[in-house]
């Protein structure tokens, strides 16, 4: 078997990851491992854009207020105040390396989002993410210290305290190389999780094919806390079309104008919220599936044809160009939109330097929970907390360093056979989201939940003998990677007897006296 070593491993390449990556490389030996191309994962598809103040109208005390009253009294105070004080170094940090935002009279142009109060979206028109992403894995593939190693799947963690070694911390990963189909050992002092979010968790989502939870699921079966997992958020508007599955339609549409509307025309929002199409996501979630419910709709309208073409052309072009493919002009007529799943406000359990409670493991991004989310993410939030917390875990790691692992055996493949039913996977897989999209959406029950519950537990049985009978494959690893983000998904919602940010439940409408997060312990 291959043992290869590094000084820190990091695992998913989006903007957590590419970030730690840049702030390591000038001392570390550092290696990349994404399961798919390095430009394959959730960062690349965010068309917003990144939040910070960079306007003297703008303060950071209300850039933390819009986040804590998005996060429904679930965001942690310190863990907000330090995002949003660090965002505007991490935007020069972006310029320097020669990220093209958009400017207008020779300054950065700024948006407005849903949720927030001032003008303080810094974006590349309306593919942000995009834009970011290829300008940091170009500085990556540049960056000699770098080895960017593409479709490696993350299998296991290696834990000490699993292999009888103290004390107990990460030595590494177990990782399927799928161009030579074998599982590699990868040993390191530290290793980073920034793999991204869960949205394939559900039928419907606006996350790339590889959001599959893989490093919540890995961290939880090493022994880590998570917590919220029970709040998913719904993009409000995701493009409804039958060759298109997860088009994204960006919250920029509405916070330069754009109006929800019924079928026949009818602005819907003034009679669910005072802010109307600038209320948080999850209100505007939940309004859209209360009038598809209420009127029988497959989808609702979102316009902003009212705005001169020549103003929607230069402020979404792509978004334009690729509704203009699919025969729908959106200068002249409205975009039929869905709810879909998003992103994960919950994840592994972190400090404010991105450590685990696993020594030698962090975790940064969607795949971890730091604090500053709550129950509801703010708009554009995201990428921001990707670059502060990157930097704080290569800051934590350089000033921490940690004797090399031992030797840890190779991962045992000897008794298992290749796969004859590769039906059984994809059926699960199938079944699996249909049922959490069905008993674990927008608006939970006590009886969906439990539903839910008994069907996971039966999945997972069989799941659990299919991975111990056959070679792992990409696809077996990311459904049983689902099954258990599905289940403490699950495990949360339920333990909250409360309705709160996006955890909306008809047996429970009203909110608690008292804010308190769920956190799970495997144990």
């Amino acid at each position: 078997m291959t043992i290869r070593d590094f000084d820190v491993l990091i695992v998913g390449s989006g903007l957590a990851g590419l970030s730690a990556a840049l702030h390591l490389a000038a001392t570390q030996r550092v290696a990349i491992l994404t399961k798919r191309s390095a430009s394959d994962g959730s960062s690349g598809w965010a068309r917003g854009g990144i939040a910070a103040v960079m306007d003297h109208g703008d303060s950071f005390d209300a850039h933390v207020d819009d986040t804590l009253v998005a996060g429904a009294g679930l965001s942690d105070p310190a863990a907000t105040r330090f995002v949003v004080e660090h965002a505007p170094e991490s935007i020069a940090w972006l310029q320097q390396l020669g990220v093209p935002f958009s400017e207008e009279d020779g300054h950065l142009h700024l948006t407005r989002e849903g949720g927030h109060s001032a003008r303080r979206i810094v974006h590349v028109t309306d593919a942000t993410g995009a834009a970011v992403q290829q300008t940091l894995i170009r500085r990556v593939r540049e960056t000699p210290n770098i080895t960017v190693l593409e479709h490696h799947m993350l299998v296991d963690l290696i834990v000490a305290g699993k292999l009888g070694e103290t004390p107990n911390r990460c030595l590494g990963l177990y990782a399927l190389d799928e161009t030579t189909d074998e599982v590699v050992t990868f040993r390191a002092p530290h290793t980073i999780l920034a793999t991204g979010g869960a949205g394939k968790v559900y039928l419907y989502t606006t996350n790339p094919d590889t959001a599959t939870g893989d490093g919540i699921a890995a961290a939880w079966r090493a022994g880590c806390r998570v917590t919220n997992m029970e709040f998913i958020q719904f993009h409000p508007t995701c493009l409804y079309h039958p060759h298109v599955k997860n088009f994204l339609i960006s919250e920029a549409v509405r916070g330069e104008g754009g109006r929800l509307l019924l079928p026949d025309g009818t602005r819907f929002m003034p009679n669910h919220d005072p802010r109307l199409e600038l209320a948080p996501r999850d209100v505007v979630a939940r309004a859209i599936d209360f009038e598809m419910k209420k009127h029988g709709l497959d989808c609702v309208h979102l316009d902003i044809s009212h705005q001169p073409p020549e103003f929607v052309k230069a402020h979404f072009p792509n978004i334009y160009a690729r509704c203009l493919d699919l025969g729908i002009d959106i200068t002249r007529e409205p975009i039929p939109v869905v709810p879909a799943a998003h992103y994960t406000c919950g994840g592994i359990h972190t400090d404010l330097a991105g450590r685990t409670d696993l020594p030698g493991l962090h975790a940064i991004g969607e795949t971890a929970y730091t604090g500053l989310h709550g129950a509801n993410r703010l708009a554009s939030n995201s990428l921001v907390e990707c670059m502060v917390f990157a930097r704080s875990a290569a800051t934590d790691i350089l000033a921490s360093p940690m004797a090399a692992p031992p030797e840890v055996p190779p991962r045992d493949d000897s008794r298992v056979t290749d796969a004859d039913e590769a039906v059984v996977i994809s059926h699960n897989w199938d079944e699996l989201r249909r049922f959490m999209w069905d008993y674990v959406g927008i608006v939970r029950t006590n009886k969906r939940l439990d539903r839910a519950a008994r069907r996971i537990a039966f999945l997972q049985v069989e799941i659990a003998e299919f991975y111990g009978a056959f070679h792992v494959t990409r696809d077996l690893l990311e459904l049983r990677n689902l099954v258990t983000v599905a289940e403490l998904i699950v495990k949360s919602a339920q333990s909250r007897h409360e309705s709160r940010g996006l955890h909306f439940s008809r047996d429970y409408p009203q909110l608690a006296p008292v804010a308190k997060p769920t956190i799970l312990s495997p144990r």
